[in-house]
């Protein structure tokens, strides 16, 4: 799929950056049944109708904003609640540019069990040893903090 940064990270969830407009029908034929946004709407690249574009396509949309410089465990415990009741649906999660959802889904699918190898998107192998204090305290959090 030619999505910023997209990556297939299990058979049900795709992550990517910012889709553009005409993208979402390209989403919905691939399969998609929900959205979910971790970006804020005034980010860089945010569509302000990007509700009604997904809901258009016949796909459902969840916004669940995350200030990049401000990832919590709250966040951490709502996104995996989310993604729990999306089990049995195809999903793609994106953000910006797929970096702060590489890091939600590592944690998520690491939680679950999931090999460290097989929950790592490409972009957070290159991201990873440059992340900030403030991600690296989030990448440490453990199942006790949820």
């Amino acid at each position: 799929m030619d999505l910023l940064n997209f990556h297939q990270i299990t058979p049900h969830i795709g992550t990517a950056g910012h889709p553009r407009p005409e993208d979402f029908a390209t989403i919905a034929a691939a399969g998609y049944q929900v959205v979910v946004n971790l970006a804020l709407h005034d980010s860089d690249d945010a569509i302000a109708e990007e509700g009604s574009l997904v809901a258009r396509e016949g796909m459902s949309y969840i916004h669940m904003p995350v200030v990049w410089a401000q990832p919590t465990a709250a966040h951490f415990k709502q996104f995996c609640r989310l993604m729990d009741a999306l089990e049995d649906k195809k999903v793609l999660v994106h953000c910006q540019v797929n970096a702060r959802v590489s890091a939600f889904m590592f944690k998520y699918l690491t939680f679950k069990g999931v090999s460290e190898a097989d929950a790592t998107t490409p972009l957070m192998q290159q991201w990873l040893p440059q992340m900030d204090d403030t991600w690296k305290a989030f990448m440490a959090l453990d199942e006790s903090e949820l």
